[in-house]
């Protein structure tokens, strides 16, 4: 099985070239591909399939569950379609997900920019509607849940020291309970400057993912801790942040009822590997 191995500010991917659909993708050969110590490794597995006209991301989490939407593996499939398909980025490619269509541009320097969609704050009159216990952080904490095709519940901390003794190993507990389980961010506000004539905001955080654990690096969590940070912050807030993750650093760009995602994509490898029976 020829693969390709990528990754988008460290969040990792196995990604297969199968325009006919002609693998047979199941959730043992997911958690195989997706294994660091006996597959290849990664934080998910995208497959590249034709549906009509368009290309479909087929997202797998690392457990062998599949995903709506994954927003730093959006810009590594578009990378990905670059190399394997020829496809030209440059004024934007309209591609499928199971959390309906999006738009990936190339932006040159190996830079992408994902349209995320549309995407529904939760409804709550006060700032939250959930609550979060995690290991390592003292107390339950209030939450917002952020659904952006895809749920997340972002959690606001006080300091860069409660985010960074969090033990993230364990899922953190949400209440009330997530029906199909949630993606969970931790995120610290570190305020706002202008950058190229634009105010932005900047945020840092961590992520822990529905299916996969903690992550270096979440694209639909960092557009719904943007989307939180600026609800919180009231009239005024920047539409554009600067979202600092363990793997590095993406921006999200709200416009209106939707959201944009920039950051990098890089494919580091491409090789055969032998599928077990």
């Amino acid at each position: 099985m020829r693969f390709t191995k990528g990754h988008g500010t460290e969040n990792d991917f196995v990604l297969l070239f199968d325009p006919a659909g002609d693998t047979d993708l199941t959730p043992e050969l997911v958690r195989f591909l997706a294994d660091r110590r006996a597959g290849i490794g990664g934080d998910g597995v995208i497959r590249a399939v034709r549906d009509g006209d368009a290309w479909f991301m087929d997202y797998w989490n690392s457990d062998g569950t599949t995903s709506e939407m994954c927003g730093n593996g959006a810009r590594v499939f578009g990378a990905f379609l670059e190399a394997e398909a020829g496809e030209d980025l440059s004024g934007g490619l309209e591609f499928v997900t199971r959390g309906g269509p999006r738009t990936v541009t190339s932006l040159a320097g190996g830079r992408y920019a994902i349209g995320m969609g549309e995407y529904r704050i939760g409804d709550a009159t006060d700032g939250f509607d959930s609550e979060v216990a995690a290991t390592g952080l003292e107390g339950i904490r209030p939450a917002l849940s952020v659904d952006m095709g895809n749920p997340h519940h972002v959690v606001a901390l006080e300091s860069l020291e409660e985010l960074a003794g969090l033990d993230l190993a364990a899922a953190p507990r949400v209440h009330p309970v997530p029906p199909h389980g949630t993606n969970v961010e931790f995120a610290v506000a570190l305020g706002h400057a202008e950058v190229g004539g634009e105010v932005r905001g900047r945020v840092r955080m961590r992520v822990h993912e529905r299916g996969s654990g903690e992550t270096r690096s979440c694209g639909t969590g960092a557009c719904a801790v943007a989307l939180a940070m600026r609800a919180w912050a009231g009239a005024g807030a920047p539409d554009v942040w600067d979202v600092e993750v363990p793997g590095g650093l993406v921006t999200v760009r709200i416009e209106g009822g939707s959201t944009v995602l920039e950051g990098p994509a890089v494919l580091v490898a491409t090789g055969d590997v032998e599928a077990p029976a």
